[in-house]
């Protein structure tokens, strides 16, 4: 196991803990059962990444970290702000999606970097892409 391998697992384990929490976060802001129906599917998709990554992480005798303090807290203000201004389907839809890109873009920096990462790894990372596209989509009727 490469120390890429384990740097790229953390980064998609990180990756996927940060996207829970933001969708857990503007749940209790949800009226519209549509949009209640997609977090909760793609809440269920990123904690079976996550467990993958973790359990990845495990086989190798790593444990899982948490995610950055800083960057939780900026994120969760950040996001109680924005739903204290507004708290419809539009705004919870765009906070998402604002997460969405973010993550897309930080795994694929990461992917880029770990260029020597096991196959498991960057499938597992392609994955989490993939799944925060489907999501960044699934928000766009509600904006």
């Amino acid at each position: 196991m490469t120390e890429q391998t384990l740097n790229l697992l953390d980064k998609v384990n990180e990756g996927c803990k940060m996207a829970i929490n933001s969708m857990k976060q503007v749940k209790e802001y949800v009226v519209d059962e549509k949009l209640d129906d997609i977090l909760k599917s793609y809440t269920m998709e990123h904690e079976r990444l996550e467990k993958d990554t973790g359990d990845q992480l495990a086989r190798y005798g790593k444990s899982e970290d948490k995610p950055n303090i800083m960057a939780s807290a900026m994120s969760w203000i950040s996001t109680e702000a924005k739903l204290l201004i507004k708290d419809d389907a539009s705004q919870i839809a765009k906070i998402i999606m604002d997460g969405c890109n973010m993550g897309i873009q930080s795994v694929s920096e990461y992917l880029n970097k770990y260029d020597d990462a096991s196959p498991e790894s960057v499938h597992l990372a392609k994955k989490l892409i993939k799944t925060e596209e489907d999501l960044m989509c699934e928000m766009k009727q509600f904006v």
